[in-house]
């Protein structure tokens, strides 16, 4: 049971740290080992994502109140320099995860793309960084949910009915959904798979059973709705509602919209602790037992 922030900690430490021994010789380096171990630094980031602290100069802050916990907290560029070299490992560490998590073996999912702007769009005419973004692929795109045109990239999806995050795409903001998710689901078999109109295609949804084995199938159009069976209906509002929930969960609570980064890596990097983060606490819920395996907020602020 997780009753205050220390266990939280501790839970979070003990998993990743295990995990650790097993990828840890993928970043092995030179010279002596650092005082905050790379478990600690990994455990660190990913807690941070977990209570929101998006900014590293907020991370560091907080961290240094909770010196019993973690007694060396690195200085902010040694932070950023070592969580930019261990960024895969934050990848690695979600996938050994899903390896375990139960709830993560459902064949049933759905595909959705959440907008990540790089730079506001009021400040891009004069912003000096435009170049250097458009050189690693953000671009003009629109987002139809929210009537907005942004600067950046989308995050692509692929989530359980059960809130899991399966696989993702980051592409530029202006890449077609169905191009994107053909590229994604390509990556899997004997999935299937429900996603809104944008992923409504007869060939691409053909070539997917074919050679992959998996069911792509899109959300009816209004006129469509009242012929469908009850079970479809009720499976699409489970769609939509689990949709809105892990989107709202990676926006409100990792504030996966809002970019602190200054290059590409940074900004992979931090996109990879969130999706580490959210991963990670479905597993802590699992672990604890507790059936309501997607409250994660409840995880990361206990009572």
């Amino acid at each position: 049971m997780i009753s205050d922030f220390a266990d939280f900690c501790l839970w979070t430490y003990v998993v990743v740290d295990d995990l650790w021994v097993r990828i840890a010789p993928f970043f092995r380096r030179p010279g002596p080992a650092p005082l905050c171990a790379d478990s600690e630094l990994l455990t660190l980031a990913l807690i941070g994502e977990c209570r929101g602290w998006a900014l590293e100069t907020d991370l560091l802050s907080h961290w240094r109140e909770y010196r019993p916990l973690f007694p060396i907290v690195p200085s902010q560029s040694r932070f950023n320099r070592r969580r930019r070299h261990l960024m895969d490992a934050f990848n690695l560490v979600r996938r050994a995860v899903l390896a375990v998590l139960d709830v993560a073996q459902d064949h049933q999912g759905v595909i959705d793309s959440l907008p990540v702007p790089v730079i506001g769009f009021h400040l891009v005419p004069g912003s000096a960084a435009v170049s250097t973004w458009k050189a690693d692929g953000a671009a003009f795109g629109k987002v139809p949910t929210k009537k907005e045109t942004i600067f950046g990239d989308k995050l692509h999806l692929v989530l359980t009915l059960g809130g899991v995050i399966l696989d993702f795409a980051l592409a530029p903001a202006n890449a077609a959904d169905l191009t994107v998710g053909a590229e994604l689901l390509g990556e899997h078999t004997d999935l299937d798979i429900t996603g809104d109109k944008a992923y409504r295609s007869a060939p691409v949804a053909t070539a997917l059973r074919t050679e992959r084995g998996i069911i792509l199938r899109t959300l009816p159009r209004r006129n469509e709705r009242a012929h469908l069976p009850p079970a479809t209906r009720r499976l699409l509002n489970g769609v939509r509602q689990i949709v809105e929930t892990v989107n709202g969960q990676l926006v409100e609570q990792f504030h996966i919209e809002t970019n602190h980064a200054h290059t590409f890596a940074g900004l992979c990097t931090r996109l990879l602790t969130k999706l580490a983060a959210h991963t990670l606490c479905i597993y802590l819920n699992r672990l604890l037992g507790n059936p309501e395996w997607l409250q994660i907020k409840a995880l990361a602020f206990p009572n």
